[in-house]
């Protein structure tokens, strides 16, 4: 994060270049304008009109720029204020779009959304491998849903605690598979500053910040 502030005073390469790059070529039209105008023929002289709109051609280069980079540091200061919100995120619970929840103490839970009624809905649970765990009977009608695993596999054996990825598979009446949201909460234990984009970390997963929905206070009911 003191990175990033303490960046916003430079500029970045293609800034630079872009700048550098047109002052040499402002400066070289200046030149070729000069040594034109003094070698111009009197009987036939040169088009002022052209000179004006290249002139005008370069200011306005010269403009775009200029935006581009104060677009730049905007943008690195709402990272850095991203990166310190972020921050303050530990020991809080998070409702992140994902599929993943971790499994602890027999339970797993997320949350889904249908955006219509479904005629048919599969839960099914993977684990870190990809494996099919267990598969549920879901809910059916439009709307959000919450739903606990009790970390029971499909043959009634209690599972290891880690991390399982929810699939739901819902049809409506046509027999078209509905495009279904999956959320999960759980508490904050960490954030990673590390990487282009802030990252999450919600116990045994990892979430980018922009896929974070909600923030609540631990003890909120």
């Amino acid at each position: 994060m003191v990175d990033a502030v303490s960046g916003l005073g430079a500029t970045s390469p293609s800034l630079a270049n872009s700048q550098t790059g047109l002052a040499d070529n402002f400066e070289m039209f200046l030149t070729l304008l000069t040594e034109q105008m003094k070698n111009q023929d009197p009987l036939n002289p040169l088009d002022s009109t052209q000179f004006v709109n290249q002139l005008v051609d370069f200011s306005s280069v010269e403009q775009q720029i200029a935006q581009n980079q104060n677009l730049e540091n905007l943008l690195l200061l709402q990272s850095a204020a991203a990166q310190s919100a972020s921050v303050s995120y530990i020991g809080r619970i998070a409702t992140a779009q994902t599929p993943q929840a971790f499994l602890q103490e027999g339970e797993a839970s997320w949350e889904y959304t249908l955006p219509s009624d479904a005629t048919t809905n599969s839960i099914i649970i993977r684990d870190e491998d990809e494996r099919i765990v267990a598969r549920r009977d879901g809910e059916t009608s439009t709307g959000s849903h919450d739903f606990t695993w009790d970390g029971l596999g499909d043959g009634g054996a209690a599972l290891d605690d880690g991390v399982y990825t929810l699939e739901i598979i819902a049809q409506d009446a046509d027999g078209e598979e509905l495009a279904v949201g999956i959320q999960a909460a759980a508490r904050v234990t960490g954030v990673d500053l590390s990487g282009s984009e802030v990252v999450v970390e919600m116990g045994g997963i990892r979430v980018p910040l922009s896929s974070v929905m909600s923030i609540k206070d631990a003890n909120t009911n």
